[in-house]
């Protein structure tokens, strides 16, 4: 017999709402991550600033997805830069080198989904090392 769904409360969140993360030209809004989804999967929004660079290159287990939902981001996907517009839909799946920044001259910004979840427990550490090394300047 299947395991009962583990019984969850709605999230409905205004524009702008959710938990921010905010790491001077780039901000962090989480919408849902954790008991929201049960660990299945984190849900945020991240923003940056014109010319700004991301968090470097790096990879990890789950798989990272980005939506554009404002501006050009550009994404770095197993070794190659993507320039995505609004409306633009990237999959990174896990293990796979990536990276994203901002190279254009307004802000831009992506809904990430990465699954499985449990990210937003490391928020805290990320912002203050983004805190205290501040993103660099993107080119374009």
């Amino acid at each position: 017999m299947p395991a009962e769904p583990v019984r969850r409360a709605p999230v409905v969140l205004p524009p702008g709402g959710g938990r921010t993360y905010a790491m001077g030209a780039i901000q962090a809004v989480f919408k849902a991550d954790g008991a929201e989804s049960a660990e299945r999967y984190s849900i945020s929004e991240w923003w940056l600033e014109p010319h700004t660079t991301g968090p470097g290159a790096h990879s990890h287990e789950e798989d990272d997805v980005f939506y554009v939902l404002a501006g050009t981001m550009s994404i770095l996907v197993d070794g190659a830069w993507i320039d995505a517009e609004q409306g633009a839909f990237v999959l990174v799946p896990g293990g796979m080198q990536h990276d994203f920044e901002n190279r254009g001259d307004v802000r831009a910004g992506v809904l990430n989904f990465s699954a499985p979840g449990g990210f937003e427990p490391a928020m805290p550490e990320i912002r203050d090392w983004f805190l205290a090394h501040p993103p660099g300047h993107a080119g374009t």
